[in-house]
């Protein structure tokens, strides 16, 4: 019920501890005058997608980078915002409930009054569909005073995940006119984000006054890109989970006669299962970007399961813990296209009792193959992104199946000489999207709630707030804000053959996989084999707020070579002094290693450039 929105909460002592906790700013944002510094216009990630983006965001396409500083400093182009108007800001959680969300409304209300005392924050109830109804809680100190570091987004509470249809993009107007938003900040990942993008390009085609700012805010830890290292709740979710997994790896090492398949969210990414295994240290992953990627079958996968129980048991070791993606089940080749021929006729409006009858040959075998229970779960009624309910599919219980019987088959021919097989299936969906949030999301929500404020007194529309150099101490963050439209990407779909073929897409900020090509997955198959076969299970423990675990980060942020907006500022920096040393009335030495360098440099990028474009 609305009436229960924003109503204190009974806290215990730890949660009273925590909410006395205030985040430190870092030294760009402190104090009530900031300075910004607007840099070179932005490009899309992908050239190739470049002419689609430009065209379906003429408005904010090509918006340059923003930098924020401490009062003190003095950047080239910054400049001072001085007048700070009293304004009216409006705040959504649009995405699945994500541990430090409330920390970005504390934020942002505090940077609003430390500005201006008279701005108004309202953050509407109920999510989108709140938006959509005008449903609004004014954000005071007493509201905010039982929510503050808490997990959850019961302070406002979430419906759906989209602001996408012509009728709802213009109710979402409609309420910003009626309210008299100045902006509008949306909280959520990778969909709400691509919203928040379309919501800010028809809000400048239509001279609507309200601006609109993204924060990235999802469990799932999809929203990566150059601009974006992290996103609040990944740290809190992978330590959560990770504590939950050591602690099985404990039982299994404990009782030695159970394999556990535990399965986590992450949607079609894997990074939470990655993060997770590096912490824990289970004695296998099963990444859904390594089954795409090497078009691995149900059947090679069960194989590959069964060869480690194997080559375990030659070891004498009975037992075992294998983390599994909730994507696992769409990125198997033919899984996924069993679930395209359901959903399409689904979308015809065929009835789930008889979707069966009307799979083409090889479908309805595969889908016969399969368990009751999976059957059921696959005719389920896709997501607003058109994939499959995937926290409903239990995926390791399908494999814990296909194993159990691969490995009785073994054992008959002789082939297995271990023990019985007996598995254990989890699912840790649930368990720490509620959980109080780290330090280190406590912190990051934080900082980003006041870079809203700063992005909006910039008068700037369609952009991300962003933190970047984030593996560093708080007091080294590097604070800016960066388009949407410079994260989106065009996934292309061929249409014809030859010179003549066409590629469809639409812009969207796409999540990111797991890069098989980057620093964090060549740790994880570095200690791939040692991780199978020695038992070297590792237990971080509980969330810790103060001690030897507070300030740990996610492995996968520390191993990753990241700050992006910094080497941007880094390389204007020294195109600056460049062209403070060569300039008229220079020498003739000078002025020619500049151009040799220049030239080589050229060179160089152009090759690389080309390279990505084909």
């Amino acid at each position: 019920m609305d009436s229960d929105y924003g109503v204190p909460r009974e806290l215990s002592d730890l949660q009273k501890n925590r909410s006395l906790y205030t985040p430190e700013l870092p030294p760009c944002l402190q104090g009530t005058t900031v300075r910004v510094e607007f840099g070179d216009a932005t490009a899309a990630a992908d050239p190739a997608g470049a002419h689609a983006i430009a065209r379906s965001f003429p408005h904010t396409y090509g918006q340059p980078l923003v930098h924020f500083f401490r009062e003190k400093s003095k950047p080239v182009n910054a400049q001072t915002i001085s007048e700070h108007l009293a304004v009216r800001v409006g705040l959504v959680f649009c995405g699945r409930q994500s541990p430090g969300g409330h920390n970005v409304v504390w934020g942002l209300h505090e940077a609003l009054k430390i500005h201006n005392p008279k701005s108004v924050l309202l953050g509407f109830l109920g999510g989108s569909d709140g938006l959509f109804a005008q449903k609004t809680l004014e954000i005071t100190d007493d509201v905010l005073a039982t929510y503050k570091n808490q997990g959850g987004y019961d302070l406002l509470g979430r419906t759906k995940d989209q602001i996408r249809t012509i009728e709802q993009v213009n109710s979402a107007m409609e309420a910003c006119k009626a309210l008299k938003l100045d902006a509008l900040v949306i909280v959520g990942g990778v969909t709400s984000n691509t919203d928040a993008a379309q919501l800010a390009e028809t809000f400048a085609e239509a001279k609507c006054s309200t601006k609109v700012v993204g924060v990235p805010v999802t469990l799932n830890g999809d929203l990566k890109n150059q601009f974006v290292e992290a996103n609040v709740g990944f740290d809190t979710i992978c330590k959560v989970n990770s504590q939950l997994i050591s602690n099985v790896c404990t039982d299994a090492l404990s009782a030695e006669k159970y394999y556990y398949f535990i399965r986590l969210m992450g949607r079609k990414a894997s990074h939470v299962a990655v993060e997770c295994t590096l912490q824990s240290h289970p004695n296998m992953v099963i990444l859904a970007e390594e089954v795409a990627a090497s078009k691995l079958t149900i059947f090679d996968i069960t194989k590959q399961i069964c060869d480690a129980v194997q080559a375990r048991a030659e070891q004498d070791k009975n037992h075992g813990v294998i983390l599994l993606p909730e994507g696992l089940i769409e990125s198997i080749p033919e899984v996924y296209a069993l679930l395209q021929e359901i959903h399409s006729l689904l979308r015809q409006g065929v009835s789930a009792d008889n979707i069966s009858t009307q799979l083409s040959p090889w479908a309805s075998a595969l889908f016969e193959f399969m368990p009751p229970f999976i059957r059921k779960q696959l005719l389920l009624h896709p997501e607003s992104d058109d994939s499959a309910q995937l926290s409903q599919i239990e995926t390791e219980k399908l494999l814990a199946e296909l194993v159990e019987a691969e490995i009785n088959k073994r054992l008959k021919e002789g082939t297995y000489k271990g023990k019985k097989f007996n598995a254990i299936c989890h699912f840790f969906g649930y368990q720490a999207r509620g959980s109080l949030p780290s330090k280190f999301d406590c912190d990051y929500a934080y900082v980003l709630g006041h870079i809203c404020y700063h992005i909006l007194a910039a008068g700037l529309n369609g952009y991300m707030a962003t933190v970047t150099n984030l593996k560093s101490p708080s007091n080294k963050w590097r604070c800016g804000a960066a388009p949407i439209t410079a994260m989106m990407t065009v996934k292309h779909y061929g249409r014809g053959s030859g010179s003549g073929a066409t590629t469809l897409g639409k812009p969207f900020v796409h999540p990111a996989a797991v890069d098989l090509r980057g620093k964090v997955y060549e740790l994880l198959r570095q200690n791939a084999t040692r991780f199978l076969l020695d038992d070297v299970y590792r237990n971080p423990g509980p969330l810790q707020f103060d001690g030897p675990g507070a300030d740990s980060k996610a492995v996968s942020l520390c191993v990753e070579d990241l700050d992006y907006m910094g080497r941007i500022k880094e390389l204007n920096d020294y195109l600056d002094k460049v062209r403070t040393i060569v300039k008229p009335g220079c020498s003739q030495d000078v002025l020619k290693a500049a151009l040799s360098a220049m030239s080589s440099v050229t060179d160089i990028l152009s090759v690389m450039t080309s390279q990505r474009l084909d």
